[in-house]
Protein backbone atom coordinates (compact mmCIF):
# COMPACT_ATOMS: atom_id res chain seq x y z
CA UNK A 1 0.00 0.00 0.00
CA UNK A 2 0.98 3.56 -0.31
CA UNK A 3 0.27 6.23 2.25
CA UNK A 4 -3.11 7.98 2.12
CA UNK A 5 -1.84 10.73 -0.14
CA UNK A 6 0.46 9.49 -2.78
CA UNK A 7 2.25 11.42 -5.59
CA UNK A 8 4.78 11.02 -8.68
CA UNK A 9 8.53 11.06 -9.95
CA UNK A 10 9.81 14.25 -8.40
CA UNK A 11 6.21 15.49 -8.54
CA UNK A 12 4.74 12.24 -7.29
CA UNK A 13 5.46 9.20 -5.25
CA UNK A 14 6.95 6.09 -6.72
CA UNK A 15 4.96 3.05 -7.44
CA UNK A 16 1.19 2.73 -6.35
CA UNK A 17 2.07 -0.19 -4.28
CA UNK A 18 0.34 -2.20 -1.63
CA UNK A 19 0.02 -5.69 -0.24
CA UNK A 20 1.16 -6.82 -3.66
CA UNK A 21 3.98 -4.37 -4.25
CA UNK A 22 7.54 -5.75 -4.20
CA UNK A 23 10.23 -4.41 -1.95
CA UNK A 24 13.80 -3.40 -2.59
CA UNK A 25 16.36 -6.16 -2.20
CA UNK A 26 16.32 -9.92 -2.62
CA UNK A 27 14.01 -12.11 -0.58
CA UNK A 28 15.41 -13.79 2.48
CA UNK A 29 15.68 -17.57 1.94
CA UNK A 30 12.83 -19.50 3.47
CA UNK A 31 14.39 -21.53 6.34
CA UNK A 32 13.66 -25.16 7.07
CA UNK A 33 11.54 -25.87 10.09
CA UNK A 34 9.78 -22.48 10.18
CA UNK A 35 8.36 -22.02 13.66
CA UNK A 36 5.89 -19.25 12.76
CA UNK A 37 2.14 -19.54 13.02
CA UNK A 38 0.70 -22.73 11.60
CA UNK A 39 -0.36 -22.74 7.94
CA UNK A 40 -3.90 -23.72 8.87
CA UNK A 41 -4.26 -20.78 11.26
CA UNK A 42 -2.99 -18.43 8.56
CA UNK A 43 -5.76 -19.18 6.07
CA UNK A 44 -7.41 -15.76 6.16
CA UNK A 45 -10.97 -15.72 4.86
CA UNK A 46 -12.19 -12.87 2.68
CA UNK A 47 -15.58 -11.73 3.93
CA UNK A 48 -17.44 -8.66 5.05
CA UNK A 49 -16.81 -7.51 8.57
CA UNK A 50 -17.39 -4.67 11.03
CA UNK A 51 -15.31 -1.47 11.00
CA UNK A 52 -11.61 -2.27 11.23
CA UNK A 53 -11.23 -1.08 14.82
CA UNK A 54 -12.87 1.37 17.18
CA UNK A 55 -10.79 4.17 18.63
CA UNK A 56 -8.53 2.81 21.34
CA UNK A 57 -9.85 -0.72 20.82
CA UNK A 58 -7.85 -3.80 21.88
CA UNK A 59 -7.35 -4.74 18.21
CA UNK A 60 -5.86 -1.34 17.39
CA UNK A 61 -3.54 -1.54 20.38
CA UNK A 62 -2.41 -5.07 19.53
CA UNK A 63 -1.70 -4.20 15.92
CA UNK A 64 0.24 -1.07 16.81
CA UNK A 65 2.23 -3.03 19.36
CA UNK A 66 3.12 -5.52 16.62
CA UNK A 67 4.34 -2.75 14.36
CA UNK A 68 6.47 -1.25 17.11
CA UNK A 69 8.03 -4.63 17.81
CA UNK A 70 8.72 -5.39 14.17
CA UNK A 71 10.28 -2.00 13.43
CA UNK A 72 13.98 -2.95 13.87
CA UNK A 73 13.52 -6.03 11.64
CA UNK A 74 11.20 -4.47 9.08
CA UNK A 75 13.41 -5.21 6.07
CA UNK A 76 13.91 -8.85 7.03
CA UNK A 77 10.23 -9.31 7.82
CA UNK A 78 9.25 -7.92 4.44
CA UNK A 79 11.78 -10.15 2.64
CA UNK A 80 10.47 -13.14 4.56
CA UNK A 81 6.89 -12.25 3.58
CA UNK A 82 7.78 -12.40 -0.12
CA UNK A 83 9.75 -15.61 0.37
CA UNK A 84 6.68 -17.20 1.93
CA UNK A 85 4.41 -15.83 -0.77
CA UNK A 86 6.50 -17.09 -3.70
CA UNK A 87 7.27 -20.48 -2.14
CA UNK A 88 3.71 -21.23 -1.09
CA UNK A 89 2.02 -19.52 -4.03
CA UNK A 90 4.44 -19.51 -6.98
CA UNK A 91 1.59 -18.67 -9.36
CA UNK A 92 1.60 -15.13 -7.92
CA UNK A 93 5.21 -14.46 -8.94
CA UNK A 94 4.12 -13.30 -12.39
CA UNK A 95 2.29 -10.34 -10.84
CA UNK A 96 5.64 -8.80 -9.89
CA UNK A 97 8.50 -7.32 -11.91
CA UNK A 98 11.29 -9.70 -12.90
CA UNK A 99 13.80 -7.53 -10.99
CA UNK A 100 12.42 -7.20 -7.48
CA UNK A 101 15.04 -4.62 -6.50
CA UNK A 102 13.47 -2.02 -8.79
CA UNK A 103 10.65 -1.42 -6.31
CA UNK A 104 10.56 0.42 -3.03
CA UNK A 105 9.40 -1.29 0.11
CA UNK A 106 5.64 -0.85 -0.12
CA UNK A 107 4.53 -3.49 2.37
CA UNK A 108 5.96 -1.83 5.45
CA UNK A 109 4.49 1.50 4.40
CA UNK A 110 1.14 -0.20 3.99
CA UNK A 111 1.30 -1.69 7.46
CA UNK A 112 2.36 1.57 9.05
CA UNK A 113 -0.44 3.40 7.27
CA UNK A 114 -3.01 0.83 8.33
CA UNK A 115 -1.75 0.89 11.92
CA UNK A 116 -1.77 4.69 12.01
CA UNK A 117 -5.33 4.99 10.71
CA UNK A 118 -6.79 1.74 12.00
CA UNK A 119 -9.32 3.46 14.26
CA UNK A 120 -10.06 6.29 11.81
CA UNK A 121 -12.51 4.43 9.59
CA UNK A 122 -13.30 7.20 7.05
CA UNK A 123 -9.62 7.87 6.31
CA UNK A 124 -8.66 4.20 6.17
CA UNK A 125 -11.62 3.16 4.01
CA UNK A 126 -10.99 5.93 1.49
CA UNK A 127 -7.34 4.91 1.35
CA UNK A 128 -8.17 1.23 0.90
CA UNK A 129 -10.71 1.91 -1.84
CA UNK A 130 -8.14 3.85 -3.85
CA UNK A 131 -5.67 1.05 -3.25
CA UNK A 132 -8.13 -1.62 -4.40
CA UNK A 133 -8.89 0.25 -7.59
CA UNK A 134 -5.20 0.78 -8.27
CA UNK A 135 -4.40 -2.91 -7.78
CA UNK A 136 -6.43 -3.83 -10.86
CA UNK A 137 -3.58 -2.79 -13.13
CA UNK A 138 -1.32 -5.41 -11.53
CA UNK A 139 -3.76 -8.20 -12.33
CA UNK A 140 -4.75 -8.64 -8.70
CA UNK A 141 -7.94 -10.67 -8.20
CA UNK A 142 -10.13 -11.33 -5.18
CA UNK A 143 -8.82 -14.88 -4.81
CA UNK A 144 -5.27 -13.58 -4.29
CA UNK A 145 -6.03 -11.77 -1.03
CA UNK A 146 -6.25 -14.83 1.28
CA UNK A 147 -2.80 -15.99 0.15
CA UNK A 148 -1.34 -12.58 0.85
CA UNK A 149 -2.96 -12.44 4.29
CA UNK A 150 -1.69 -15.91 5.10
CA UNK A 151 1.92 -14.98 4.32
CA UNK A 152 1.67 -11.56 5.89
CA UNK A 153 0.63 -13.03 9.22
CA UNK A 154 3.29 -15.71 8.85
CA UNK A 155 5.97 -13.04 8.58
CA UNK A 156 4.54 -10.95 11.41
CA UNK A 157 4.34 -13.92 13.75
CA UNK A 158 8.01 -14.68 13.15
CA UNK A 159 9.44 -11.18 13.52
CA UNK A 160 7.14 -10.00 16.32
CA UNK A 161 7.43 -13.29 18.18
CA UNK A 162 7.95 -11.72 21.60
CA UNK A 163 4.53 -10.03 21.50
CA UNK A 164 2.72 -12.51 19.26
CA UNK A 165 -0.07 -14.55 20.82
CA UNK A 166 -3.49 -15.88 19.79
CA UNK A 167 -5.17 -12.57 20.59
CA UNK A 168 -2.72 -10.65 18.41
CA UNK A 169 -3.13 -13.09 15.56
CA UNK A 170 -6.91 -12.86 15.80
CA UNK A 171 -6.72 -9.04 15.74
CA UNK A 172 -4.61 -9.13 12.55
CA UNK A 173 -6.94 -11.65 10.91
CA UNK A 174 -9.95 -9.46 11.67
CA UNK A 175 -8.23 -6.31 10.44
CA UNK A 176 -6.86 -7.86 7.26
CA UNK A 177 -10.19 -9.54 6.49
CA UNK A 178 -12.01 -6.23 6.69
CA UNK A 179 -9.37 -4.21 4.85
CA UNK A 180 -9.04 -6.70 2.02
CA UNK A 181 -12.80 -6.81 1.56
CA UNK A 182 -12.91 -3.02 1.19
CA UNK A 183 -10.26 -3.27 -1.53
CA UNK A 184 -12.04 -6.15 -3.28
CA UNK A 185 -15.37 -4.31 -3.29
CA UNK A 186 -13.77 -1.13 -4.64
CA UNK A 187 -12.05 -3.04 -7.43
CA UNK A 188 -15.28 -4.82 -8.38
CA UNK A 189 -17.20 -1.54 -8.54
CA UNK A 190 -14.44 0.12 -10.56
CA UNK A 191 -14.40 -2.75 -13.05
CA UNK A 192 -17.96 -1.84 -14.06
CA UNK A 193 -17.00 1.70 -15.11
CA UNK A 194 -13.32 1.84 -16.08
CA UNK A 195 -10.56 -0.31 -17.57
CA UNK A 196 -7.73 -1.61 -15.40
CA UNK A 197 -5.33 0.50 -17.47
CA UNK A 198 -5.22 2.65 -20.59
CA UNK A 199 -2.87 2.35 -23.56
CA UNK A 200 -1.43 5.76 -24.47
CA UNK A 201 0.70 6.65 -27.47
CA UNK A 202 3.41 9.27 -27.08
CA UNK A 203 2.59 12.18 -29.40
CA UNK A 204 5.41 14.59 -28.53
CA UNK A 205 8.63 14.26 -26.55
CA UNK A 206 10.23 17.59 -25.62
CA UNK A 207 13.63 17.29 -23.95
CA UNK A 208 13.79 20.54 -21.97
CA UNK A 209 17.08 19.83 -20.19
CA UNK A 210 19.47 16.86 -20.34
CA UNK A 211 17.37 15.14 -17.66
CA UNK A 212 13.85 16.63 -17.93
CA UNK A 213 11.35 15.80 -20.67
CA UNK A 214 7.78 16.91 -21.26
CA UNK A 215 5.69 14.10 -22.78
CA UNK A 216 2.28 14.47 -24.40
CA UNK A 217 0.32 11.25 -24.87
CA UNK A 218 -2.97 10.21 -26.45
CA UNK A 219 -4.96 7.57 -24.49
CA UNK A 220 -6.73 4.86 -26.50
CA UNK A 221 -10.05 5.78 -24.83
CA UNK A 222 -11.36 8.70 -22.77
CA UNK A 223 -9.36 9.24 -19.60
CA UNK A 224 -11.30 11.21 -16.96
CA UNK A 225 -9.20 13.01 -14.35
CA UNK A 226 -9.03 16.23 -12.34
CA UNK A 227 -6.32 18.86 -12.41
CA UNK A 228 -3.89 18.17 -9.59
CA UNK A 229 -4.18 14.38 -9.81
CA UNK A 230 -1.61 11.88 -11.07
CA UNK A 231 -1.41 8.51 -12.80
CA UNK A 232 0.93 5.54 -12.56
CA UNK A 233 2.89 4.92 -15.75
CA UNK A 234 4.35 1.65 -17.08
CA UNK A 235 6.79 1.59 -20.00
CA UNK A 236 7.31 -1.28 -22.47
CA UNK A 237 10.96 -1.51 -21.39
CA UNK A 238 10.23 -2.36 -17.73
CA UNK A 239 7.06 -4.48 -17.58
CA UNK A 240 5.11 -4.43 -14.30
CA UNK A 241 7.18 -1.52 -12.95
CA UNK A 242 4.87 1.46 -12.41
CA UNK A 243 5.78 5.02 -11.43
CA UNK A 244 3.28 7.84 -10.78
CA UNK A 245 3.54 11.22 -12.50
CA UNK A 246 1.30 14.26 -12.13
CA UNK A 247 -0.76 15.57 -14.99
CA UNK A 248 0.83 18.80 -16.16
CA UNK A 249 -2.35 20.23 -17.65
CA UNK A 250 -6.04 20.42 -16.89
CA UNK A 251 -8.34 18.12 -18.92
CA UNK A 252 -8.23 19.10 -22.60
CA UNK A 253 -10.90 18.96 -25.29
CA UNK A 254 -8.60 16.88 -27.50
CA UNK A 255 -8.11 14.29 -24.73
CA UNK A 256 -4.31 14.61 -24.70
CA UNK A 257 -2.38 14.25 -21.43
CA UNK A 258 0.95 15.85 -20.49
CA UNK A 259 3.59 14.70 -18.00
CA UNK A 260 6.85 16.23 -16.79
CA UNK A 261 9.50 13.58 -16.10
CA UNK A 262 12.92 13.98 -14.55
CA UNK A 263 15.44 11.18 -15.07
CA UNK A 264 17.15 10.26 -11.83
CA UNK A 265 20.16 7.95 -11.23
CA UNK A 266 18.19 4.95 -9.94
CA UNK A 267 15.04 5.65 -11.91
CA UNK A 268 14.46 2.92 -14.48
CA UNK A 269 11.09 4.26 -15.59
CA UNK A 270 12.10 7.92 -15.52
CA UNK A 271 15.28 7.24 -17.49
CA UNK A 272 13.33 5.28 -20.07
CA UNK A 273 10.75 8.03 -20.46
CA UNK A 274 13.36 10.79 -20.75
CA UNK A 275 16.11 9.12 -22.75
CA UNK A 276 14.54 6.19 -24.59
CA UNK A 277 10.91 7.02 -25.32
CA UNK A 278 10.03 8.56 -28.68
CA UNK A 279 6.82 9.68 -30.42
CA UNK A 280 4.89 6.60 -31.50
CA UNK A 281 5.89 4.53 -28.47
CA UNK A 282 3.01 3.20 -26.36
CA UNK A 283 2.94 3.32 -22.58
CA UNK A 284 0.28 2.21 -20.10
CA UNK A 285 -1.54 4.41 -17.61
CA UNK A 286 -3.17 3.35 -14.37
CA UNK A 287 -6.31 5.10 -13.09
CA UNK A 288 -6.11 8.73 -11.94
CA UNK A 289 -5.77 9.34 -8.25
CA UNK A 290 -4.75 12.03 -5.80
CA UNK A 291 -6.51 14.70 -3.73
CA UNK A 292 -4.52 17.84 -4.54
CA UNK A 293 -7.46 19.31 -6.45
CA UNK A 294 -9.11 22.73 -6.39
CA UNK A 295 -12.16 23.31 -4.20
CA UNK A 296 -14.45 25.15 -6.62
CA UNK A 297 -17.13 25.71 -3.97
CA UNK A 298 -15.11 28.61 -2.50
CA UNK A 299 -13.44 31.71 -3.88
CA UNK A 300 -10.38 31.49 -1.63
CA UNK A 301 -7.06 32.43 -3.14
CA UNK A 302 -4.53 29.71 -3.99
CA UNK A 303 -0.97 29.74 -2.69
CA UNK A 304 0.95 27.22 -4.82
CA UNK A 305 4.49 25.99 -4.15
CA UNK A 306 6.09 23.89 -6.89
CA UNK A 307 9.67 22.65 -6.65
CA UNK A 308 11.44 21.16 -9.69
CA UNK A 309 9.05 19.03 -11.74
CA UNK A 310 6.56 19.63 -8.94
CA UNK A 311 5.51 22.62 -11.03
CA UNK A 312 3.57 20.19 -13.28
CA UNK A 313 0.40 19.81 -11.16
CA UNK A 314 0.60 23.49 -10.17
CA UNK A 315 0.39 24.42 -13.86
CA UNK A 316 -2.62 22.12 -14.18
CA UNK A 317 -4.33 23.87 -11.25
CA UNK A 318 -3.78 27.27 -12.87
CA UNK A 319 -5.29 26.01 -16.13
CA UNK A 320 -8.24 24.59 -14.19
CA UNK A 321 -8.97 27.97 -12.58
CA UNK A 322 -8.63 29.74 -15.94
CA UNK A 323 -10.81 27.23 -17.78
CA UNK A 324 -13.69 27.79 -15.35
CA UNK A 325 -13.54 31.56 -15.74
CA UNK A 326 -12.67 32.12 -12.09
CA UNK A 327 -10.72 35.22 -11.11
CA UNK A 328 -9.61 34.39 -7.60
CA UNK A 329 -5.98 35.26 -6.79
CA UNK A 330 -3.42 32.53 -7.50
CA UNK A 331 0.13 32.99 -6.22
CA UNK A 332 2.71 30.56 -7.60
CA UNK A 333 6.19 30.18 -6.15
CA UNK A 334 8.36 28.16 -8.55
CA UNK A 335 11.39 26.83 -6.69
CA UNK A 336 14.64 25.58 -8.21
CA UNK A 337 18.31 25.22 -7.32
CA UNK A 338 19.55 27.03 -10.43
CA UNK A 339 18.17 29.01 -13.38
CA UNK A 340 18.71 25.89 -15.47
CA UNK A 341 16.20 23.99 -13.34
CA UNK A 342 13.38 26.44 -14.17
CA UNK A 343 12.70 24.42 -17.32
CA UNK A 344 9.05 25.54 -17.64
CA UNK A 345 9.29 29.14 -16.45
CA UNK A 346 8.42 30.56 -19.89
CA UNK A 347 5.12 28.68 -19.90
CA UNK A 348 4.26 29.92 -16.42
CA UNK A 349 5.13 33.53 -17.33
CA UNK A 350 2.93 33.34 -20.43
CA UNK A 351 0.05 32.20 -18.21
CA UNK A 352 0.76 35.16 -15.93
CA UNK A 353 0.56 37.55 -18.90
CA UNK A 354 -2.85 36.19 -19.91
CA UNK A 355 -4.40 36.14 -16.45
CA UNK A 356 -4.18 39.25 -14.23
CA UNK A 357 -5.20 37.23 -11.16
CA UNK A 358 -2.06 35.04 -11.47
CA UNK A 359 1.34 35.89 -10.01
CA UNK A 360 4.41 33.71 -10.69
CA UNK A 361 7.58 34.16 -8.62
CA UNK A 362 10.67 32.07 -9.38
CA UNK A 363 12.74 31.33 -6.29
CA UNK A 364 16.29 30.21 -7.05
CA UNK A 365 18.27 28.94 -4.07
CA UNK A 366 21.64 29.99 -5.47
CA UNK A 367 20.50 33.60 -5.87
CA UNK A 368 18.88 34.24 -2.51
CA UNK A 369 19.76 33.86 1.14
CA UNK A 370 16.30 32.31 1.66
CA UNK A 371 15.83 28.73 0.58
CA UNK A 372 12.58 27.71 -1.07
CA UNK A 373 9.94 27.49 0.38
CA UNK A 374 11.13 29.76 3.22
CA UNK A 375 10.94 32.69 0.78
CA UNK A 376 7.14 32.82 0.98
CA UNK A 377 7.44 34.48 4.39
CA UNK A 378 8.57 37.66 2.63
CA UNK A 379 5.16 37.95 0.98
CA UNK A 380 1.57 37.59 2.08
CA UNK A 381 -0.43 37.61 4.26
CA UNK A 382 -1.59 34.11 3.36
CA UNK A 383 -3.94 33.18 6.20
CA UNK A 384 -7.03 33.27 3.93
CA UNK A 385 -5.46 31.21 1.13
CA UNK A 386 -5.68 27.51 0.33
CA UNK A 387 -2.17 26.11 -0.04
CA UNK A 388 -0.91 23.53 -2.55
CA UNK A 389 2.53 21.92 -2.42
CA UNK A 390 4.28 19.66 -4.92
CA UNK A 391 7.95 18.77 -5.11
CA UNK A 392 10.73 16.90 -3.29
CA UNK A 393 9.88 15.44 0.13
CA UNK A 394 12.13 17.85 2.02
CA UNK A 395 10.35 20.77 0.42
CA UNK A 396 6.96 19.32 1.32
CA UNK A 397 7.96 18.77 4.95
CA UNK A 398 9.45 22.22 5.45
CA UNK A 399 6.66 23.84 3.43
CA UNK A 400 3.93 22.39 5.62
CA UNK A 401 5.68 23.69 8.74
CA UNK A 402 6.13 27.16 7.27
CA UNK A 403 2.53 27.35 6.05
CA UNK A 404 1.21 26.41 9.47
CA UNK A 405 3.53 28.95 11.11
CA UNK A 406 2.15 31.76 8.96
CA UNK A 407 -1.43 30.93 9.87
CA UNK A 408 -2.79 28.54 7.22
CA UNK A 409 -4.84 25.79 8.93
CA UNK A 410 -3.66 22.27 8.22
CA UNK A 411 -7.06 21.47 6.69
CA UNK A 412 -6.36 24.01 3.95
CA UNK A 413 -2.93 22.62 3.03
CA UNK A 414 -3.12 20.16 0.15
CA UNK A 415 -0.35 17.93 -1.15
CA UNK A 416 0.11 14.43 -2.48
CA UNK A 417 3.44 13.60 -0.89
CA UNK A 418 4.28 11.02 1.77
CA UNK A 419 7.07 11.01 4.29
CA UNK A 420 9.14 8.33 2.59
CA UNK A 421 8.69 9.75 -0.89
CA UNK A 422 12.02 10.14 -2.67
CA UNK A 423 12.79 12.72 -5.33
CA UNK A 424 12.44 11.13 -8.75
CA UNK A 425 11.90 7.72 -7.21
CA UNK A 426 11.75 5.97 -10.49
Amino acid sequence: MDAPTTPPGENAVSGGGGWFMPRQGASEPLPNGDQGASEESLRVPVRRSAPVAEEGSPDALLIRRTMTEIGPDADRATSYFYALLFVRHPELRSLFPAAMDTQRDRLLKALLTAAEHLDNTPVLVDYLRNLGRGHRKYGTRAEHYPAVGECLIGALSKYAATVWNPETEAAWVRAYTTMSQVMIDAAAADELRAPAWWQAQIVTHDLRTPDVAILTVRPDQPYPFLAGQYASVETPWWPRVWRPYSFASAPRSDGLLTFHVKAVPAGWVSKALVHRARPGDVIRLGPPTGSMTVDHTTDSGLLCLGGGTGIAPIKALVEDIAGRGERRPVEVFYGARTDHDLYDIDTMLRLQQRHPWLSVRPVIDQRTHLRFPEAIRAYGPWAEYDAYLSGPPGMIRSGIGILRDIGIPVGRIRHDAVEERLVGAG
